[in-house]
């Protein structure tokens, strides 16, 4: 079952014009949200950041569009997919109205949520080998627009492609100043001793809903020093470890990059936190 446009139909059912915006013009944006026995987790801020999207993207926010009102969409949706007992990924995607040809003719949205299943209630450390390397035939752009979890996905794309081409596990993206932003799939974060350093959101990076979570936890960790500065290539190398974080894998540990291999051992007591804060909302 889908909610479309807060209409629950069979999947087969469901039917969006090829006029659609999000599908001609990238006119949409989504988040992608995990839940648990029923429990959405961290659903504060990913109310936040989808109406900050919104509103970034000049999509009229209708006023039914309360945390309650789209909390109880998403749990209705997860009981009618029988889903209430297990641990499941919500994409909650809104697009502007059909209409307009480049100029939309108006602001309204429209939306539709999906239900899947996964595999495992909590974050798991995943210690297989996982080799990233740069993808730099193109560039993210700094600025407030990459930030926004929109539709316009062609770098992620073609990077995967490339990954996959290669026999890489992931890739770094780099934006037009040729400093490290993200992953393919999830926020980046590098250890160098006691330093963790993340880029920050004006070098393009997706305001990340986990890495929010790992920010807030390394601030109550005196051990740890945290750096949101630009990260180089160069550094790369130099790092004891390296981890992309996304809100379906949690956090994921790089164990190579070119000749240098990484550790996991503060991935780890991350990954341990990031649980706890899942299972105390």
């Amino acid at each position: 079952m889908i909610n479309l446009n807060g209409k629950v139909v069979a999947e087969e059912d469901a039917n969006i014009s090829v006029k659609n915006r999000g599908f001609a013009y990238g006119d949409s944006v989504f988040e992608t949200i995990r839940v648990i026995n029923g429990k959405i987790i961290f659903w504060e801020d990913h109310y936040f950041r989808l109406m900050a999207s919104m509103r970034i993207m000049r999509m009229e926010i209708p006023d039914t569009f309360s945390p309650e009102f789209l909390e109880a969409e998403i749990l209705q949706l997860i009981d009618l997919n029988q889903l209430e007992n297990s641990p499941c990924r919500i994409k909650f995607i809104v697009y502007r109205k059909t209409g307009g040809y480049y100029t939309p003719e108006t602001l309204e949205i429209d939306y539709v949520i999906l239900a899947e299943k996964l595999d495992e209630p909590f974050y798991l450390l995943n210690r297989d080998p996982y080799e990233v390397e740069l993808f730099k035939d193109h560039y993210l752009n700094s600025g407030l627009l990459s930030t926004v979890k929109s539709n316009n996905r062609a770098i992620n794309v073609l990077g995967s492609i490339f990954a996959k081409e290669n026999g890489y596990e992931n890739c770094l993206l780099i934006n037009e100043k040729k400093m490290v932003v993200e992953a393919l799939n999830g926020n980046v974060f590098l250890v160098n001793g006691n330093v963790i350093k993340t880029p920050p959101l004006t070098e393009g990076a997706l305001n990340g809903i986990i890495r929010k979570q790992i920010l807030a936890v390394l601030k109550t960790l005196d051990k740890f020093e945290l750096e949101e500065a630009p990260i180089s290539p160069f550094e790369l190398q130099k790092a004891d470890e390296l981890f992309i974080t996304n809100v379906i894998i949690g956090i994921q540990p790089a164990t190579k990059y070119r000749k240098k291999d990484f550790g996991v051992e503060v991935t780890g007591e991350l990954l341990t936190k990031l649980n706890v804060k899942a299972r105390l909302g």
